[in-house]
């Protein structure tokens, strides 16, 4: 039986350049070694980095000994789930390619927050600044709506 995504869908690669996957196998693939659950394919972002980074889990910097090459904004990586709910609840979520997102990773975040932020990737990952600023923008509107009926 093949790996599922949280679509019900077959999973997708999500990525080799870098390579990603708790496997290095280029997908979202999970399995009992996994403890962290990187099950979400995430297109990564400047405010997801430096967000991922003030908690601790630095992945800018490489690490050649875990085959950790170290990411730049647009890179597509397999993120904890935990992780990735708690830069969705503090607002500096990253994309998410759902196509390549373990169905497991439903098991801690929910669908309606992973779709929130799902993104088809295109050709070109500079263009994602761009959807990153409006998501922001449309983010801090929402904030100032929720102010003004509260």
């Amino acid at each position: 039986m093949s790996e599922r995504n949280v679509l019900g869908g077959d999973l997708e690669p999500c990525g080799d350049d870098p390579v990603t996957g708790f496997y290095r196998d280029g997908c979202c693939t999970t399995g009992p070694e996994d403890l962290g659950s990187h099950t979400i394919c995430g297109v990564v972002t400047a405010e997801f980095l430096a967000h991922q980074r003030g908690i601790g889990n630095d992945l800018i910097t490489p690490m050649p000994h875990f085959r950790f090459p170290g990411l730049v904004p647009g890179d597509r990586w397999c993120v904890t789930a935990v992780n990735w709910l708690r830069a969705y609840r503090d607002g500096a979520a990253c994309f998410v390619v759902l196509a390549s997102t373990h169905e497991r990773a439903l098991d801690i975040v929910p669908l309606e927050a992973l779709r929130e932020h799902a993104i088809d990737v295109p050709a070109n990952p500079s263009s994602l600044a761009e959807l990153e600023r409006n998501r922001s923008q449309k983010a801090r509107r929402d904030v100032v709506s929720r102010r003004a009926f509260s």
